[in-house]
């Protein structure tokens, strides 16, 4: 039986002033299954394209805290002991950051990590020639 989901992306916004962006990440919160999860993938030329000094480096890292923050890991402070749901709201909260999100959507689905995996391939990696 499917169940209700939410997922938001995760954007990098190197220069906030151009208001430009490129989808680097997915979040997915699926409520009935008690699951949160992240997938990144930082595509560093499309990224220079957008700006060339771009510290992708700290880009990455700061990515990588939110995919411990998603898993509740104390390594991430606070917001680790919070329920999943409530690491979702947090992490989507809008913020003036190189990392932003988009708006939540919902869909239906029985495997909430295939569809992670689904969402990356069609909504974050570059599309195949």
């Amino acid at each position: 039986m499917p169940h209700v989901f939410e997922y938001a992306l995760l954007r990098a916004v190197p220069r906030q002033e151009r208001g430009e962006f490129l989808n680097v990440g997915v979040l997915v919160y699926c409520a009935p299954l008690n699951f949160l999860g992240a997938r990144v993938h930082v595509d560093e030329r499309r990224l220079r394209a957008l700006d060339p000094f771009l510290d992708v480096e700290l880009l990455k890292a700061n990515l990588d805290h939110l995919g411990i923050s998603c898993d509740g890991d104390p390594v991430a402070g606070p917001v680790s002991k919070t329920t999943p749901g409530q690491r979702f709201r947090w992490l989507i909260a809008p913020r003036s950051t190189i990392i932003q999100t988009s708006p939540a959507h919902t869909g239906l689905t029985d495997d909430p990590e295939a569809e992670l995996d689904r969402l990356l391939r069609a909504l974050v990696l570059p599309p195949e020639h």
